[in-house]
Order: C-alpha cells, then structure tokens, then sequence
C-alpha cells in the first residue's frame, strides 16, 4: 500500500485574523477533507507542530471538527523542518495501518499574535547570544547566507533574482501576502535588515492555516482530487545540529544545509533522479535557502544557482519552475505547511495561472539550516 495526499486546506493570510489559532485550524482542516470530497467523520488521525506554542494540540483541533474517533494524534515541537517529516510520518502510519485518513495541519496568528522574528529562544546557547545582541532568527540564517555566497562566488544579485522571480508568481495568486510585482533595481534600493538581507530576502509573517489530507493511493484514487503520491520522504540532522535553535557554532559547513545530507536518499527511495524533476518547492524563509537547497537537492550545479534562477530556469517557462506560489517569501509564512499544499496542487494540476507544464514530479523541502526534511511527490 502507497501513501497520498488528497486534498489540501487553507484559510486567508493577512496580517490580523480576528480568529483564534484553534478556529483557523478547524477551518483549513475542513477544507482539505472538503476538498478530498470525503466525510469529516471518516477521519481518524491528526498531526500538527508549532514552535514555541505558537499552535493548537491535535485533539483540541480533533475535539472542534467533532471527530467520532481518534487513531492518531501527534505534535511536535518543530518549526520549519516539520511539513515534510509530518507528512512522510503521516504516510507512515497509513501505511501500517495505524490510520486511515490522516489531517495534517499548520495554524497560527504569526502575525498578530507571537511572531517568529521577534521571538526569544531559549535554550543552553541563549545566554551567550543575547549580551552580544545575536538575537533574531534573521542574524542566525544571514551569517549562513554571507559565507554560502562568499564561497561559491555568488552576491546579493543573486539573492535578489529569487524575490524577483518568486514575486512573478505571487501576483497571480490570490492568497499570496506579497502580490505587488518586483525588480531588482527595486529590490537593490531597498535597505538591508541584516546583511546580506533585504527586506523582500525575508519570508513575511501571517496570520492563517493550512492543512493537507493523507491517505491510502486506493483511497485517494476513490476520491475528489487526483491523487499526489508520497513516493519518498527524508528528514536528516547532520552530526551536532545545536543545542537549541540559535545553536549553529558547532556546524561545519556553513555553505550548506540538511538538504545535501538527505539528496541521494530521498532520490534513491522514489528510484528517481535530481533530472526527473518537473516542478520545486523550495522551503524558503530567507531567499539564500533557496539557493542553497537547489544545489544540495542537486537541480543544478554548485555555485550555479544564482544563475540559474537569473537564466529563467525557474520560472513557469523555464526548465524547473520553482516556487510557483510565491513561496513564503511571498504568499506568507506557514513554516512551509503551503509549501507542501502548492507542491500537491501542481502534481494533481490545480495550480491555475501557475500550472507548471510538466508536473508529474515534484520535491518539497521543509528548513533552512542544520535540519529538515524533504518529500517527493508524484502524479498517481
């Protein structure tokens, strides 16, 4: 039995919701199963994460969608890393029988409620850093980012090119945040917030859900939408990943991230290749993870990425369209649950003005340094 996702759910993104986190995470969860064309009650497991509290538990949400049964509750204390791995556990667990029909959502008010940027990380580290005034999220991927492209020979240019192409497709999608169109002439005027990032380098924070619905390929194939199948999910931390989340002085490479751990595994498990790949959604917080997670995916050639976003590769025309939302630079930042659903879109061909031409194989990633996780998903 292969696993598959089978619809996806979102609500608004906007800068202040006037809902609880609970009640955005009933609605997208509503949505997704709605979308499945299955009934509420034949759900039975649910998965979700937050960081730092910033969720609802899986049986609160499970208790507001009146669920008659749970087999499955799961949460986990991740951030950006979790979509993936939560979705290839979720396939998993269907997979052994342990679920049928499995939810797995993403909620928060991460705009007017806690937000990711101004957040103070506790942890062993946090000591050290706030003193010296290291102190943002920001600071911890910028330092990534400088050295990532002082190493491969690469720019600010070439951090701009992926704002300028990812807002391309943020213009034609009305859930994007961001839908105003840039160029990097605009882009270079814009001040940094911390070097080497602009403001348009930096994912924008929002206050919504977003929810996908897994199942069994049989199941999937009996239902509304064409089934996206789970042919491969990864999650990899590398040796001494941190003591907590602003812990990376103990990394070794800082011009590249888990996706160059967990490549060849997550390509070997689906029997396919970097070079099958149709469509790319890139977890993308910051643009530098971007390019830092085509070259460890292997897309293209290390030290290259900057000009392969620059060459039009990534656009819809182009050789491997890449994040065709927008991403969470533009649409708004989910820690990457839309980055999943946009992938599942484009593999059943519900991406609309932003359908890719080919879309039989999509990979998805999810993080932006030390660990994260990675799917493949192909047309069933």
């Amino acid at each position: 039995m292969t696993a598959a996702i089978a619809g996806v759910g979102y609500t608004e993104f906007s800068k202040a919701s006037g809902r609880s986190v609970l009640d955005l995470a009933r609605a997208a969860c509503e949505a997704a199963v709605a979308d499945a064309g299955l009934p509420l009650g034949a759900v039975d497991g649910i998965v979700g994460f937050s960081l730092m509290h910033d969720s609802v538990p899986s049986q609160a949400v499970a208790t507001v969608l009146a669920l008659p049964q749970l087999r499955l509750g799961l949460d986990v204390e991740l951030g950006g890393q979790a979509p993936c791995h939560l979705v290839g556990l979720a396939a998993s667990m269907v997979e052994t029988g342990q679920a049928d029909h499995v939810l797995v959502y993403r909620a928060m008010n991460g705009r007017s409620g806690a937000r990711v940027g101004t957040m103070q990380f506790a942890g062993l580290g946090a000591q050290y850093r706030y003193p010296i005034g290291y102190d943002a999220y920001l600071m911890y991927v910028a330092m990534w980012a400088r050295r990532f492209l002082l190493e491969t020979g690469q720019d600010d240019d070439d951090l701009g090119a992926v704002a300028v192409a990812q807002r391309q497709y943020a213009t034609t999608n009305e859930r994007a945040y961001r839908r105003a169109p840039l160029t990097l002439e605009q882009y270079r005027a814009e001040p940094y917030v911390v070097e080497p990032f602009r403001a348009s380098d930096c994912t924008v924070e929002v206050d919504g859900a977003c929810a996908v619905l897994v199942t069994s390929l049989d199941r999937a194939r009996d239902l509304r939408q064409p089934p996206a199948v789970v042919a491969a999910s990864v999650y990899r931390a590398g040796p001494r990943p941190g003591l907590d989340i602003g812990d990376h002085l103990l990394w070794d490479d800082y011009t590249r991230n888990y996706t160059s751990l967990l490549a060849d595994e997550l390509f070997g498990r689906a029997g396919l290749e970097p070079t099958d790949v149709h469509v790319a959604e890139i977890y993308d917080c910051f643009s530098s993870t971007v390019l830092i997670g085509l070259e460890g995916l292997g897309l293209c050639e290390r030290g290259t990425s900057g000009a392969f976003v620059r060459s039009g590769a990534t656009a819809l025309d182009g050789r491997l369209p890449t994040n065709t939302h927008g991403g969470l630079l533009a649409e708004g930042y989910l820690h990457g649950m839309n980055t999943v659903a946009e992938a599942v879109l484009q593999v059943q061909g519900r991406g609309g003005d932003r359908q890719a031409p080919r879309h039989d194989v999509a990979v998805v990633t999810s993080g932006a340094l030390m660990d994260g996780s990675a799917l493949l998903l192909t047309a069933g």
